[in-house]
Formats: C-alpha cells, sequence, structure tokens
C-alpha cells in the first residue's frame, strides 16, 4: 500500500506569491537610519528651514564632499524627508517643524543622541542577547549615569533629547488627565522640566517640582524661565532611590520605570505610594508594550535597547505596571494611551 508522498512546504505553488521586498527593506533599514541621524547630526534641517536650495549651495554649509552630496539629498528626498523641485531641495512640513534646531519643537537631540551612542552599541545585539550585560560605555567599566552627569555638554545633549521625547506626550497626559482635582505635582526625575512646563502652561492653577539629580539644577531652571513659569514649577535635588519623594498631589514618572529591574521598579512604585495623600495619583508614562506584544515593535524594540544600555531595565505592559501598582497599596489603575508609541498608567491611593 503506498503512502501519499508528504508536501514540501517550499514548493514553486506555494511559494510563488512570496516576494522578499519586506525582508529585504527590514535588513537594510540600518541604511536610511543612518542616513536620517545623519541628516540631523549634520543639520540639514536647520539649514533648509525657511531656506531652499540647490545641492551647490547646501553641500558647503554642511561640509559634503561633491561625490556624496546629490546620493545623499535625493535619499533623504526619497525617504520623504525632504521635498525636491527641479533642482530646490526645502524641508518637509515635518521635517521643517520637528529637526529645525532653532524651534521649540526640536525632537532632534534624542536622534542626535541616537547617532553618537546608541546606532554603535546596537551592533553588539547579537552579544547583548547572548549575555544579557549591557553593550554601551559600561563595558570598559564606564559609569554612564556618573559620566554623563560629570560632563557639562553631554548633559544638556542628554536632557535636551529628553525633552524632545516627552514633548508630544507631555501635551496630551496635560489634556487627557483631570488635573482640575489637583494643585501640586513633582515630575521625578524630569530632566530639564519639558513635562513640568507642559503641565504648568496648560493648567495656570498647578504648583510643581522637578525631582532631578543636583547636577540638573541650571538646566530645569533656564529652561523654566525660557517658558516664564519661574514663580510656579522650581526644582528639587535629590535620588529617586535614596531620598524622600516630594509630597504632592500627584507624582509623575516618564521613562524612568523601564531603566530598571523588576525589584527596582517596585521600590519606587512603593516610594510614590508612600510619599502621595489619599487620593493622590500616580502617573507613569513609558513606551508601553501592547498587551498581545505583537501589535506594535517599537516599544517590544525599545525594551533591546534596555538590554543594550542597562543591567536590568526592560519595557512592559500596561497590565503588569497595574499590577504592580495594585501590589503597592493603589486603589484604582487605568492605561490610558497617549500618543505612539506612549502610554500612561494611571494609580490613585
Amino acid at each position: 500500500m503506498s503512502t501519499p508522498a508528504s508536501k514540501d512546504p517550499a514548493t514553486p505553488e506555494q511559494s510563488s506569491h512570496a516576494t522578499s521586498d519586506r525582508i529585504m527593506q527590514l535588513g537594510l533599514g540600518f541604511m536610511a537610519s543612518r542616513t536620517l541621524l545623519s541628516a540631523v547630526e549634520l543639520g540639514v534641517f536647520s539649514k533648509l528651514a525657511g531656506k531652499p536650495m540647490d545641492a551647490a549651495a547646501l553641500s558647503p554649509m554642511l561640509g559634503l564632499h561633491a561625490r556624496s552630496a546629490r546620493d545623499f539629498l535625493d535619499s533623504l528626498v526619497a525617504l520623504e524627508m525632504l521635498e525636491r523641485s527641479g533642482k530646490i531641495y526645502s524641508n518637509t512640513p515635518e521635517t521643517d517643524f520637528f529637526l529645525d534646531r532653532a524651534k521649540p519643537s526640536y525632537i532632534g537631540g534624542m536622534l542626535e543622541m541616537c547617532s553618537m551612542r546608541l546606532y554603535g552599541f546596537w551592533g553588539s545585539l547579537t552579544e547583548a542577547l547572548k549575555t544579557g550585560k549591557p553593550q554601551n560605555e559600561s563595558k570598559s567599566g564606564e559609569n554612564v549615569f556618573e559620566a554623563l552627569y560629570a560632563n557639562e555638554d553631554r548633559l544638556r545633549g542628554f536632557l535636551q533629547a529628553m525633552t524632545g521625547l516627552s514633548l508630544a506626550a507631555a501635551k496630551v497626559i496635560a489634556e487627557k488627565f483631570p488635573w482640575g482635582r489637583y494643585t501640586s505635582f513633582a515630575d521625578v526625575g524630569g530632566a530639564q522640566g519639558g513635562v513640568a512646563g507642559q503641565l504648568a502652561l496648560k493648567h495656570s492653577h498647578l504648583k510643581g517640582i522637578v525631582f532631578d539629580l543636583p547636577a540638573v539644577r541650571p538646566h530645569t531652571e533656564e529652561y523654566v524661565r525660557s517658558l516664564g513659569l519661574e514663580g510656579r514649577v522650581h526644582f528639587a535635588g535629590g535620588d529617586f532611590f535614596k531620598d524622600p519623594l516630594p509630597k504632592v498631589d500627584v507624582i509623575v514618572m516618564g521613562h524612568i520605570l523601564h531603566d530598571w529591574n523588576l525589584k527596582e521598579k517596585k521600590r519606587l512604585i512603593a516610594k510614590a505610594y508612600e510619599a502621595l495623600p489619599e487620593d493622590g495619583a500616580f502617573l507613569v508614562y513609558d513606551s508601553i508594550i501592547d498587551e498581545e506584544r505583537k501589535g506594535n515593535p517599537l516599544p517590544l524594540l525599545l525594551s533591546l535597547n534596555m538590554l543594550i544600555e542597562t543591567p536590568g531595565g526592560f519595557d512592559y505592559c500596561g497590565s503588569d505596571c497595574c499590577q504592580w501598582m495594585r501590589e503597592a497599596g493603589f486603589r484604582e489603575t487605568r492605561v490610558v494611551h497617549l500618543i505612539e508609541p506612549h502610554s500612561m498608567v494611571v494609580g490613585i491611593k
């Protein structure tokens, strides 16, 4: 008795409609990323802000070699980061708004940090996946945060990057949370004060504290003055692991919890609970992973970045954070979507 021949899953009939386009686009995606990061680093979008020009005029400003200029600029056009009419290049509406260094909406600080640091470290992702160890400056024995906070230029760049990363989410937090019920807040690990500034600008009754390491003080105070908020937002220096958190109605932590291992995450949540009054609120926003862990790749990739950057940090789902908050004693928790890739977890004491 003969048996049916087993079917080869890779027969031409079955794979005739399959293409390698998505695989190749993803595999070569680093080329597009590096092109954009170099453009930000060179200041392409700042040079073109309000001043469209041809390659001959733009290239000397950017220091481009004659061999590279045309392909580089046309690649940015093909990637929809620039527009071109005839020989004249100009910004798109998005790059003009978000990547001109002269505008307060500039988010390129984060991309500059990616260009100078993260891009190279991600070349060691395979090693990180096998060892579970960070692949940044710590490999050479350097304490990343100590080195960062000891260098004024690096610290300023980092703080500006954090502002760029948080600003869009901060505006949505100012809209979606019922701030009318509260009078005071503290942004713990608040960097320059990007979130605090947006909350205070939107809600004139609020008074806020930016709580961060003492070295951040002059940068925060400068930023707060630029917004005209020095009477309502002030800086408090401290270490959120070692020192008590400010006694306020609402505590905010943005891009903080994902830096730490589970035990440390729970410790920070417990400290927030202890500092808040009855009915006080704890707002945590991060690049929250979707519950099925497959709908949005960016938060998952950012969690891999925590593998690259930290000894134990990782991103998490909203339900995870809700559980940790309930364990700490918060009576009510909920997840609020902000703007991609950010969501906010709210805990009420």
